[in-house]
């Protein structure tokens, strides 16, 4: 059903938009001719219709009452205000969406949820509601048309309804826009007015303040341009996301160029600093978006200078403009920061100082004001001197103290503290004091003093250490030193020759051992070690008894034991090293061909006559980079497991090839390079692994071989070793089969080493050069001077970095630095660093017992250091130290 009868329907329609057209041009009142264009709607329907117009009010929050001559005046009052929102009716759901919305009964529809009883009171079952818009699109009210029966509207019914709603907005907007130019017009007449009443005024007020503008101006430039303060007015600059990126100097004053150091006036900031912070940028660019003052201090990189920062917006919001005023603060925060880091080292040293005093390193202080000749201690420093303390802190005359020191002792002290006072900087000097006992008690007494800008001394403090213990130790040992010289003088020979005879056991004993490996291990580590612990402690013993006893004829034989059971020790604790992959690797181009035929002879030996040797050695075979003695140890070890294998006897073969591993196969094991690697493998025919036992196989003390045969130690040293030489090993084994394993070992470009043995060679001598020992092991330590000390060496002693640094930074000649590695706290590699930032030449000389960072030399050394591993012997140390000092000592007789 439609609006319009079917009747006319044509002409009626266009009458009705003539007439409704008329009404909105003309000049009648607003609520007139919106009533007007809601009866024109109404008189078109053939079915009573009632049509209403809401205003939308100045908020855009609420819909005032336009028009509606039909509706009842209780339920336009009750539409007055409506809100606009979501479910709010027809209108106000039109107002809040901007889309018409047709309701065809008011009775059953959600969005009259809130609105359904007053308007069925009134009989009103349908509502159509349309926005009615301005020219330009804006929302300015709705227009609906009420039923009293449920329907629906055609497409006739939407036509006439939207050209109502745009006839209505005509209107409204019209009248809106007359309204507010009246209002506007009245306003500016009433404001013209009063203008000119206050002409006159204003006149003569804008003299009087251009007068006083100009001299404030001039007051401020003349301020500007004289204070202290650099003074500035930039204007910041932003990109297209209104992210500030720069700024420009529109206005800068002498102090800016004086500080700044450079002319920007007209300039932006990054043409001198292209790399200025962008906290400048961020925190300037904020002050000018919003006017927030800022006062800050901070460094910029480019000026290379610390300012000090107030900053405020001026003018014009729109023109991003601050005034800047800063000084420049470097010089006070870099007098800050010294002063921080003097607080700091004042409190550190006092610390140092407290902690002294209660460890009873110091026992007393003292300080002198050298120009009042005032000398003050403390109460231990009285005690010391054997004075009274209630004169420590009164001042006791120089004299009177000199009166307890050793009368030996003191034109020594005299000397040294006039010599201090004329140099000035650090003192320490030992001497005798009598103390209240009436006995002289040895102190070292440390200071400093204290000169003025014109060389003027000016103070003396200082503390007194207590070294009666560390000197009469210092003198037991000279004593013990000179015992030992005297037997040195009459053992000499014979020790020289029994060294030779020992190192020429110790060969044999190295290559018996190698026959036997795993199998001298029964019994398990704690077995074999108070094994050789009994060997070494016992012939010791049976040595110092028959010594005593005047009995020399079996001296040799026990020393002999001792020494071998040590040798034993060493071995044992090289391997547990090597499948901990912690020992100390000599890594060198090695002919394995070559290695491999050099140890035919003793694999015949060691697998007996059950068991066939077969060695096949590629002529092809590349140099390998390993430890040549670890090698031939492992070469050993696999073929004695491989022996205990084949109990019936069978066949071994020992094979060498070239082989190159790719990313694909070294992917499979963790810390393995693809690249060239030479494989020693060892085969036999013996009973074979299973799977679980080859998984296993190189696990530490894991062994197949019955209770008291093996250690589990023998394959753990030999994946240690592979591993910590870059290289890889692999079992291919089967039950009843035998069993292969391939040694991979890294290639290495370059000849092999060939070096000559040095075995037999006299003992090198020491050409009286100084030799520094770092080591905190007293009986290591003791050994390693002794035998420096025999060999003609100079030795300083020291027992940790500590206690070796201040020697290593004075004048003092030291030749050569023997350091041990793991010292306590700071180690033996830091402690070199250290050294050679103060001596770049010294050469080095590292001994370990293990280091892990010193398993691989190569890595670890630098130019002019080596390394031994302990224990070593006499004749190793003397060849070392006179490789690395030059050949130019003497040698040794009888060695």
């Amino acid at each position: 059903m439609t609006v319009i009868s079917s009747k006319d329907r044509v002409a009626d329609l266009a009458r009705a938009q003539a007439r409704i057209l008329e009404l909105a041009m003309g000049g009648t009142e607003l609520h007139q001719t919106l009533e007007a264009i809601t009866l024109a709607v109404e008189d078109l329907s053939v079915t009573k219709v009632l049509a209403s117009i809401l205003i939308l009010d100045e908020e855009g929050l609420r819909l005032r009452h336009g028009a509606a001559p039909s509706l009842p005046r209780s339920y336009n009052e009750a539409l007055d205000g409506l809100s606009v929102g979501p479910g709010v009716g027809s209108c106000g759901t039109v107002a809040f969406s901007g889309e018409p919305v047709y309701v065809s009964d008011i009775a059953t529809d959600p969005l009259w949820a809130n609105y359904r009883d007053i308007a069925l009171s009134y009989g009103l079952r349908a509502c159509w509601s349309t926005p009615v818009r301005s020219s330009a699109g804006k929302l300015l009210g709705t227009f609906a048309l009420y039923y009293q029966s449920p329907r629906q509207p055609g497409d006739n019914d939407i036509e006439l309804i939207n050209f109502v709603a745009r006839s209505a907005g005509l209107v409204i907007e019209r009248r809106q826009a007359e309204e507010a130019l009246r209002l506007a017009n009245e306003r500016q007449i009433a404001k013209v007015e009063a203008d000119l009443a206050a002409s006159r005024d204003l006149v003569r007020e804008l003299e009087i303040s251009r007068s006083e503008l100009k001299q404030a101006q001039d007051r401020f430039q003349t301020i500007v341009q004289t204070i202290d303060a650099a003074f500035a007015i930039v204007q910041v600059e932003y990109d297209e996301n209104d992210k500030p990126i720069n700024y420009r100097f529109v206005e800068v004053n002498p102090a800016f160029e004086r500080q700044a150091g450079v002319d920007l006036r007209g300039k932006r900031v990054t043409e001198f600093a292209p790399d200025l912070e962008q906290f400048w940028f961020d925190t300037y660019g904020h002050i000018a978006s919003t006017g927030e003052p800022a006062n800050f201090e901070s460094y910029a990189e480019a000026f290379k200078r610390w300012f000090d920062v107030r900053a405020v917006r001026v003018g014009d919001p729109a023109d991003r403009q601050i005034a800047i005023f800063f000084n420049d603060v470097t010089a006070r925060r870099q007098a800050q920061d010294r002063l921080r880091v003097s607080e700091a080292n004042a409190r550190e040293n006092a610390e140092r100082v407290q902690l002294a005093l209660a460890a009873g390193a110091i026992i007393g202080t003292w300080h002198w004001d050298l120009p009042t000749d005032q000398f003050t201690v403390d109460e231990g420093f009285a005690n010391a001197f054997g004075l009274d303390p209630g004169l420590g802190h009164k001042g006791i005359p120089l004299a009177q103290i000199v009166k307890t020191v050793h009368p030996d002792d003191q034109a020594g002290l005299a000397d040294a503290i006039r010599d201090v006072i004329r140099r000035g900087g650090a003192y320490a000097y030992q001497y005798r004091v009598r103390r209240a006992n009436g006995r002289y008690y040895w102190i070292e007494a440390n200071g400093h003093v204290d000169h003025g800008p014109d060389g003027t001394p000016l103070s003396f403090p200082g503390v007194v250490i207590d070294v009666e213990e560390r000197r009469s130790i210092q003198a037991e040992r000279d004593r013990a030193i000179a015992a030992l010289r005297t037997l040195n003088d009459t053992l000499e020979q014979r020790v020289a020759a029994r060294t030779a005879e020992l190192m020429r056991a110790e060969e044999a004993l190295r290559q018996a051992q190698k026959m036997e490996a795993v199998g001298q291990l029964t019994g398990g580590i704690a077995h074999d070690f108070n094994n050789m612990l009994t060997g070494v402690i016992g012939g010791l013993n049976l040595v110092q008894r028959h010594i005593a006893l005047g009995r020399m004829d079996r001296v040799d034989r026990y020393m002999e034991m001792a020494n071998t059971s040590a040798q034993r020790a060493a071995a044992l604790t090289s391997r547990l090293l090597a499948f901990g992959r912690r020992q100390s690797l000599d890594l060198k181009p090695t002919d394995v061909n070559m290695l491999v035929a050099s140890m035919e002879d003793l694999l015949h030996r060691t697998l007996g006559e059950q068991v066939a040797l077969e060695v096949r050695l590629d002529d092809g075979v590349w140099p390998a980079y390993t430890d040549a003695n670890q090698l031939e140890s492992a070469l050993l070890n696999l073929s004695i497991n491989a022996r205990d294998a084949m109990p019936e006897g069978g066949k071994l073969l020992v094979e060498t090839i070239n082989s190159q591993l790719d990313e694909r196969y070294v992917s499979e094991f963790a810390g393995l390079q693809p690249g060239d690697y030479v494989v020693l493998s060892v085969t036999d025919t013996g009973t074979g692994m299973s799977a679980s036992t080859v998984e296993r196989a190189f696990e530490p003390f894991f062994t197949t071989k019955p209770m008291g045969q093996g250690t589990g130690l023998g394959l753990s040293m030999i994946y240690g070793f592979a591993r910590q030489s870059g290289g890889h090993v692999r079992i291919e084994s089967e039950l009843g089969k035998g069993t292969t394993v391939k040694l991979f070992l890294p290639r290495r470009h370059g000849a092999t080493d060939d070096a000559a043995s040095s075995a037999g060679e006299a003992t090198p001598l020491g050409a009286g050069e100084l030799v520094m020992v770092v080591e905190d092991d007293a009986s290591v330590r003791m050994i390693v001077t002794e035998v420096l000390d025999e060999l003609g060496y100079g030795v300083i002693e020291a027992v940790d970095a500590p206690t070796a640094i201040p020697i290593l930074e004075s004048n003092k000649r030291i030749d050569l630095l023997v350091t041990d590695v793991g010292l306590p706290g700071m180690n033996g590699r830091q402690l070199a660093e250290i050294a050679r930032q103060s001596r770049p030449g010294l050469k080095i000389l590292f001994i370990t017992g293990y280091a892990e960072n010193a398993a691989v030399r190569a890595g670890f050394l630098e130019s002019g250091m080596e390394m031994m591993t302990k224990p070593f012997a006499i004749e190793a140390l003397a060849a070392k130290l006179r490789d690395m000092l030059g050949k130019t000592g003497s040698k040794g007789a009888g060695s």
